[in-house]
């Protein structure tokens, strides 16, 4: 895997390099960066300050996402299928028609975030705040909620069996149990 510099990357995409599968790229600052239809497939993304960045249709299929600040970042029509993403801050995000199919997303902050018409089948969601987040036509089907907050969420409907010790978009629990204990 090839380590880049925040410098290195915005270098190579603004003469026109587009692929940058399977890079690492640590605590880079890329603040309101204009990175639209870049290939990050496979990367590692490490503690990045990215906050109203543009990545919209970029691919970051299979990319880890660890400890970054994507507050108010595009990612209208991004491919995040099958990533990691936790310990992460994308509230406000716009992730409009985003396929984050099969992701596992852990400890995120999503509140206020757009996900209209995302694909979310089979994600597996534990620990994210998802208030006030729009979920308006977004799939669901086979997802997971664990310790989630979907309080004032819009346009969700969940059932006991696709989610446990999580707040609904009502504010009442849904699942058994206490956050973290066995069940019997």
């Amino acid at each position: 895997m090839q380590e880049l510099s925040a410098k290195e990357l915005l270098s190579q995409y603004a003469e026109g390099r587009r692929n940058f599968g399977a890079i690492a790229l640590n605590r880079a600052n890329l603040f309101e960066a204009n990175l639209e239809d870049i290939d990050l497939e496979g990367s590692h993304l490490v503690q990045l300050h990215m906050p109203y960045a543009n990545l919209s249709y970029a691919n970051l299929q299979k990319t880890q996402i660890l400890e970054v600040e994507f507050g108010d970042i595009q990612l209208y029509h991004s491919n995040l299928a099958d990533a990691t993403l936790r310990t992460s801050n994308l509230s406000r995000a716009n992730l409009r028609s985003g396929n984050l199919r099969g992701a596992t997303l852990c400890d995120i902050n999503l509140q206020g975030a757009d996900l209209y018409n995302a694909d979310l089948r089979s994600v597996h969601l534990r620990n994210v705040d998802l208030q006030r987040a729009n979920l308006e036509r977004a799939r669901l089907e086979g997802a997971t909620f664990v310790g989630c907050n979907l309080f004032r969420a819009k346009g969700i409907n969940l059932s006991p069996l696709e989610c446990d010790r999580t707040v609904a978009p009502d504010g009442f629990w849904l699942g058994v149990g206490e956050p973290d204990t066995p069940e019997n």
